[in-house]
C-alpha cells in the first residue's frame, strides 16, 4: 500500500509513525512544505523570550532521523499543489527547485494545518505571525535587534504567551484585543485575573479596540490613538487551510474546516484530514467545531492509520481542554464555557470556589480560582476553569477526565484523589467542587451570581457580609452589612430586612450563614464564590486597561 501525507508536524507525523508500526512494508511518503518536519511549535514564544535557549531543542526529528528508524520518506520545501481524486494522485512542487511532479497515492491523509488570519490592514505586512519555526526565527531576530516597543494584535493563548515572552526581553509590550478581555475561552470574571497579572507585570492591555493601521515606528488604532511600536506581532487567530482540499472538490463543513467522518475520511473515502484542518464533533451536543490543539491532532492522527489498517477505532470527540502560562499564573480550561451556555439557551449552573493548592498548614500553599459549570436538573459536568500560581492543571485534568469519562457534578465529591499535605488537601479541591455542587441539586442551598447583586438590590434584598470586621473594612459590595458569622446569633436583633444575600470572603462562611438564616425565618441566598468572585468582576479590570 502506498500512503502520501501532506502535511507533518502534530497529526501528519503521528499517522505516519503509527502506520508504520502497524505495516512494515507499506509505502509512506510525507510532503511538508516548510523547512521542518517535526517540531514543537507550542514551544515557539518561549524561544522568542530565551526561555528556552537552544532551537534545536524545538526539533523533535528530522528527515534523516524518521528515514532510520520507521523507513519513512520525508520530502520538506515540498508543497501539495493540487489532488487529481480520479487518478489517485498529488501534484507537486518543489520548492528549492520549482520542479513540478506527480506522486499516487492508494491512501492520502491531509494535514495542512492552519494559517494565520492577516486582515487587510494598511501596513499589515510589517507584521510578524508566528506559526513555524521560519516564523520565530524572524520574530526572534528582530528581537536581537533590541526593539524598545512592541505590539502584540490579539489577546489569545498566542498572543499573550508571546506578549509574556517580549516583556523578558525587556521590550516595553501592548496587547491590541477587539474584544473587552483576553483569552476568549473564559468567562470574563476568570478572565479579569489574567488581566490584572498581564497588568501587574508590565504589559499595556488595549481592550476594545482595532488596528487602523501599522508603520515602521507605531500602530493605528481604530480609536485614532497611535501606539509606539518597532515591533508588530499578528496573533488575532488560525483557520484551517482548507484550498487544497477545496480545489480537489472535497466537502467542506460548516464551521470552515475540512468535512470529515468519525473515522476522519473526508468525502472521497479514501482521502483523510487530520489536525487543525479538519472539523472536530464536540463531545457535549455533537456539533462540528475547530479545535487547533496538538493532543487531538495526534489522536487523530493514530485514529486514521488504524482505520486503514483495518482495526478498530473509537469515535474521538473534543471538550477542548487547554492550558497556558502567563508569567506567574497558570490558566486551564475545558469543556464549554458559561458565555456559549447561555448563547446556546442550555440551562445550567455555576459555582465558584478559591481552594488553596495544598493543605493550609503546609508552607507554600497558593490560592486558585475555579470555576464549574453543569447542567442545572442532571449534574452533568459542562464545563470548568482554572486559575493560580500551583495545582490548577491537575485539577481541571481530573475534571477533563471527570467529562470523559460521564461522571456528574456531586460525583466529583466520590474522587479519591492522592492526598498529602504538600500535594493535596483531605478534600481536595475537585472534591469540595463536588459537595457543592451536591448542595445545590439537593434544593439544600441558593446561591447568588457575582453579576446578580445589583438585581437583587434593586429587587429590596439587602447584602448581609458575615466576614470579620477587619476583612470588611478592606472591601465590601457597596450598601452592604457587616455581622461576622460568629456573632450572628446573638446579633440577629439588627437585621431588619428578610431577604438577604449573604457575603463572606469566597463563599463558605457564607453557606454556613444563610441555611442558619433559612432556619431562623430569613430568605437568604449565598453569593457564589463571595467577594473575592464579585470583587473580579469585569468592571474592576475597566479600570486598569485602555479601551
Amino acid at each position: 500500500m502506498k500512503i502520501v501525507i501532506v502535511g507533518g508536524v502534530a497529526g501528519g507525523m503521528s499517522a505516519a509513525t503509527r502506520l508504520r508500526r502497524l505495516d512494515a512494508s507499506a509505502e509512506i511518503i510525507v510532503l511538508e512544505k516548510s523547512g521542518h518536519v517535526s517540531y514543537a511549535n507550542c514551544g515557539l514564544p518561549y524561544y522568542v523570550g530565551g526561555i528556552i535557549e537552544d532551537e534545536e531543542s524545538l526539533f523533535l526529528q528530522t528527515p534523516e532521523s524518521l528515514h532510520a528508524r520507521f523507513r519513512l520518506e520525508v520530502r520538506v520545501l515540498t508543497e501539495a499543489v493540487s489532488i487529481d481524486e480520479a487518478k489517485k494522485s498529488v501534484e507537486v512542487r518543489d520548492l528549492a527547485t520549482g520542479t513540478i511532479s506527480e506522486i499516487s497515492y492508494d491512501k492520502l491523509i491531509l494535514s495542512p494545518g492552519a494559517s494565520p488570519v492577516v486582515p487587510p490592514i494598511p501596513g499589515i505586512e510589517l507584521a510578524l505571525t508566528l506559526r513555524t519555526v521560519e516564523d520565530v526565527e524572524k520574530i526572534f531576530a528582530r528581537v536581537e535587534r533590541k526593539p524598545r516597543n512592541a505590539v502584540v494584535i490579539g489577546g489569545g493563548f498566542i498572543g499573550v504567551e508571546v506578549a509574556e515572552n517580549l516583556v523578558h526581553k525587556g521590550i516595553a509590550t501592548s496587547i491590541v484585543e477587539a474584544l473587552p478581555q483576553v483569552l476568549a475561552p473564559l468567562d470574563p470574571e476568570m478572565a479579569t485575573l489574567v488581566a490584572e497579572e498581564l497588568v501587574q507585570k508590565g504589559v499595556n492591555l488595549v481592550f476594545g479596540n482595532g488596528v487602523a493601521s501599522i508603520d515602521e515606528d507605531s500602530v493605528t488604532l481604530a480609536s485614532g490613538d497611535v501606539l509606539p511600536s518597532d515591533l508588530v506581532i499578528l496573533a488575532i487567530g488560525v483557520r484551517p487551510d482548507v484550498a487544497l482540499a477545496k480545489n480537489a472538490g472535497l466537502r467542506i463543513g460548516e464551521r470552515g474546516g475540512i468535512d470529515v467522518d468519525k473515522y476522519n475520511r473526508t468525502s472521497d473515502l479514501d482521502i483523510y484530514a487530520v489536525g487543525d484542518a479538519a472539523e472536530k464533533c464536540d463531545s457535549l451536543d455533537g456539533s462540528a467545531t475547530l479545535v487547533p490543539l496538538a493532543n487531538i491532532a495526534n489522536r487523530h492522527g493514530r485514529v486514521v492509520a488504524d482505520h486503514i489498517n483495518g482495526r478498530d477505532v473509537r469515535l474521538v470527540s473534543t471538550i477542548g481542554t487547554a492550558i497556558v502560562k502567563v508569567f506567574d499564573l497558570t490558566i486551564a480550561t475545558t469543556g464549554w464555557n458559561e458565555k456559549r451556555l447561555v448563547a446556546s439557551g442550555r440551562e445550567h449552573y455555576v459555582i465558584h470556589t478559591h481552594p488553596s493548592s495544598h493543605a493550609g498548614y503546609y508552607p507554600g500553599s497558593k490560592s486558585m480560582a475555579l470555576k464549574l459549570i453543569f447542567d442545572s436538573a442532571t449534574g452533568e459536568i459542562l464545563g470548568a476553569q482554572g486559575i493560580g500560581t500551583e495545582g490548577v492543571d491537575k485539577r481541571i485534568d481530573v475534571i477533563a477526565t471527570a467529562i470523559r469519562g460521564g461522571l456528574t457534578a456531586p460525583e466529583l465529591a466520590d474522587l479519591e484523589l492522592a492526598y498529602a499535605p504538600p500535594f493535596g488537601s483531605a478534600k481536595d479541591p475537585v472534591n469540595m467542587l463536588g459537595y457543592v455542587a451536591e448542595n445545590y441539586l439537593s434544593g439544600l442551598s441558593k446561591t447568588v451570581q457575582w453579576h446578580e447583586v445589583d438585581n437583587y438590590q434593586s429587587r429590596g434584598y439587602s447584602v448581609l457580609d458575615v466576614r470579620s470586621e477587619s476583612e470588611f473594612a478592606r472591601g465590601s459590595i457597596p450598601h452592604s452589612i457587616n455581622i461576622p458569622i460568629d456573632e450572628l446569633r446573638e446579633r440577629i436583633g439588627e437585621i431588619s430586612d428578610h431577604n438577604l444575600v449573604v457575603s463572606c470572603q469566597v463563599g463558605i462562611r457564607g453557606h454556613a450563614a444563610s441555611l442558619l438564616l433559612n432556619e431562623m425565618g430569613f430568605n437568604a441566598v449565598n453569593l457564589d464564590g463571595g467577594y473575592q468572585t464579585w470583587s473580579h468582576s469585569p468592571v474592576r479590570v475597566s479600570l486598569l486597561v485602555h479601551s
